[in-house]
């Protein structure tokens, strides 16, 4: 093969490669805004005593055989924010949003947002507490847009000269 048929058969291999990256981006992505809205429909509020939290295996959690059947296998060997809590006089565990799980108290009463086993967000349900915000995670464009600002901000700044 000569080096016109190679450069264009690694472009077409890329432009291939970049095409499947979409569809499959694409069918993630809706996927995802299904199971969020699921998700949304079925939030419920509970009050709860936070006995822990930690970032275990899903195996080692002691979760029901028939939540560990409907696992799926990859999500058995992740770590994953998993948070004791006593609700009534029911110890369980649940799952945690990232988020959540961060700002979340240990030994502390607390006002839960749930779905199904899967903590959303909370609030300490005191007054004049405020509701803890969580980080907002900036997009590739945001990030850009602060460098550049930054940079612009750096080269406005007067030079000082050593006499």
């Amino acid at each position: 093969m000569d080096t016109l048929g190679i450069i264009f058969t690694v472009v077409l291999i890329i432009a291939a490669i970049l095409a499947g990256m979409y569809f499959l981006g694409r069918y993630l992505q809706k996927k995802q805004n299904e199971s969020q809205q699921l998700i949304d429909q079925n939030r419920q509020k509970i009050t709860a005593y936070i006995i822990d939290k930690k970032k275990a295996k899903v195996s080692e959690a002691n979760f029901p055989k028939s939540v560990m059947e409907q696992m799926p296998k990859r999500l058995k060997f992740f770590k994953m924010p998993l948070v004791k809590i006593k609700s009534g006089p029911q110890i369980m565990t649940m799952f945690c949003d990232k988020k959540a799980f961060e700002a979340l108290p240990v030994k502390k009463q607390v006002q839960l947002e749930i779905s199904g086993g899967y903590i959303l967000g909370f609030s300490t349900g005191k007054k004049g507490e405020k509701k803890p915000e969580f980080e907002k995670k900036l997009t590739w464009r945001e990030k850009f847009a602060n460098k550049i600002q930054e940079w612009q901000s750096k080269a406005n700044q007067p030079v000082k000269k050593n006499k």
